[in-house]
């Protein structure tokens, strides 16, 4: 099994959204890219799980974890090399982290490792005050606050910067964008 590749320098902030599913997560992401005029990481889990669940109608098993933590982490780093002052992170490694857990009960060693060795400035975790949306890779609409709790305790648990990020529509925006611009 490859290795999850360590996290290239960047002397910016890094920002993760990051929460359970249908929280708007990646809307998120691009409104604040394009508010401050910096790139995003896309979040490879939702494309490489589709493409598993379109090929043959699986969804996640445990097998995959490692490949999402490896192609989540590349993703992040071709992206920070395209950043000056701050990196939108749609979703990162410690997501990938969560929900092994709440899936599998347990996580790769690796993974724990990566996690233990990765610096972002601060994450933005959004809240399950959003309306959940359906699609065919999301299957928890009566877990949002239980999964919810899965996160936020994961980031007590490795000692992690967040802010709660709630409000529906432009509030969302102004609320992610006040936590921001309290950093810089």
């Amino acid at each position: 099994m490859e290795n999850i590749p360590s996290q290239i320098p960047f002397d910016g902030l890094k920002i993760v959204l990051y929460g359970p599913e249908s929280t708007g997560k990646s809307t998120l992401a691009s409104q604040l890219s394009d508010h401050y005029k910096e790139p995003k990481v896309a979040e490879f889990a939702r494309d490489f799980l589709q493409e598993k669940f379109d090929d043959n109608g699986h969804t996640c098993n445990y097998e995959d974890i490692m490949p999402i933590a490896i192609g989540q982490r590349l993703v992040e780093n071709a992206a920070s090399q395209r950043a000056t002052k701050i990196l939108f992170c749609d979703t990162d490694i410690l997501e990938t982290y969560v929900y092994s857990m709440a899936y599998f009960a347990k996580a790769p060693q690796q993974l724990v490792t990566a996690l233990k060795e990765s610096s972002y400035e601060h994450y933005l975790l959004l809240d399950v005050d959003t309306p959940w949306t359906p699609d065919n890779l999301r299957d928890k609409p009566n877990e949002r606050k239980q999964m919810f709790d899965r996160f936020e305790e994961a980031l007590n648990d490795f000692g992690s910067s967040y802010t709660k990020i709630s409000g529906l529509g432009e509030q969302r925006l102004e609320n992610a964008i006040a936590a921001i611009d309290q950093l810089l």
